[in-house]
C-alpha cells in the first residue's frame, strides 16, 4: 500500500489542509485520484473526523450547504453525496477551477496516468478568479 499526500493550496489563501490517501495501485488516472480524494473527505466528514462545516475539494450543493449549517455536538451532520461532489470536482478540473501538480509536472487530462510512489505529494491548487476579470 502506498500513501499519497494530497496538499491543498489556494492562490488567495496559501497552503492549507493535507489529506493522506492509501492507494494499492502503482498507477492511477487523474479521474480516479480525484474520485478517491473526494470520497475519502466525504467519508471522514460523515464519520465526524472533520469539525465544522464540510470543507472539501469543491463546495457542496446549495441544498447540502444549507442542511449542514454549523455543526456541533448536538447537531449531527447531514449527508453529503460523494457522487455529486465527485461530479462537481471533475467539472471544476475541466474548467480549470483547480490544477493538479506533482513535483515533476502539471496534470492536465482526466485520463492521464500518474505513477504512485510512497510519500508522493500531489498539490491541488485552487484558483480564485480575478475581480472584474
Amino acid at each position: 500500500m502506498t500513501q499519497i499526500v494530497c496538499a491543498d493550496e489556494s492562490t488567495s489563501q496559501g497552503r492549507f489542509a493535507a489529506l493522506v490517501l492509501d492507494m494499492e495501485e502503482e498507477r492511477v488516472s487523474v479521474r480516479e485520484l480525484i474520485r478517491r480524494r473526494v470520497f475519502q473527505e466525504v467519508a471522514e466528514y460523515h464519520a465526524g473526523e472533520a469539525a465544522g462545516p464540510f470543507r472539501g475539494l469543491v463546495r457542496p450543493t446549495a441544498d447540502e450547504a444549507v442542511l449542514n449549517g454549523s455543526r456541533g455536538p448536538s447537531r449531527p451532520p447531514h449527508r453529503i453525496d460523494p457522487e455529486r461532489q465527485f461530479d462537481a470536482a471533475v467539472r471544476a478540473f475541466e474548467r480549470n477551477g483547480f490544477l493538479l501538480l506533482t513535483p515533476e509536472r502539471q496534470l492536465t487530462r482526466l485520463d492521464e496516468e500518474i505513477d504512485l510512489v510512497a510519500g508522493s505529494e500531489i498539490t491541488f491548487l485552487k484558483l480564485v478568479p480575478l475581480v472584474g476579470g
